[in-house]
């Protein structure tokens, strides 16, 4: 089976990203995890949409950069990301980031969410942002 990852946008002008580049980048962390890239969709929107979806399916009332909806099986990574990148440029000021390296941060951050990852649970967020910052050593060798 070939993998599909779509890019698409809701609202928003589609980033300025190397889609080659991007999908060896995430084949190469999923393999970095024993996993392998099925059917993916990034859906880039603005924070009334990330909001809207937030509320519609996760009943929470707040803003975020990604909600990972995973349709993983087995090993085989499946699943739609939404990305807010109002809420990614919001993050990439507060924590004086490049705007392109946090997108990257988070476009990444789903794919380690299907790979297992967690960030909710104590000590969770530390364990991803180590599995984030590798993936983007990583991208800085494709």
């Amino acid at each position: 089976m070939k993998n599909v990852i779509q890019w698409l946008s809701d609202g928003v002008e589609m980033p300025a990203l190397n889609l080659h580049q991007m999908e060896s980048w995430i084949e190469a962390v999923a393999r970095s995890h024993a996993r392998t890239v099925g059917e993916l969709t990034y859906i880039f929107c603005d924070d009334p949409k990330i909001l809207e979806v937030n509320r519609q399916y996760l009943n929470h009332d707040y803003f975020t950069d990604i909600i990972t909806f995973d349709y993983t099986r087995g090993s085989r990574l499946r699943g739609d990301m939404f990305i807010s990148l109002d809420t990614v440029a919001t993050n990439a000021e507060l924590v004086e980031a490049d705007y392109d390296t946090e997108l990257r941060r988070v476009i990444i951050h789903g794919v380690l969410h299907l790979c297992g990852i967690n960030d909710k649970g104590p000590g969770e967020r530390e364990i991803m942002e180590m599995h984030e910052n590798v993936a983007l050593q990583l991208l800085n060798t494709l």
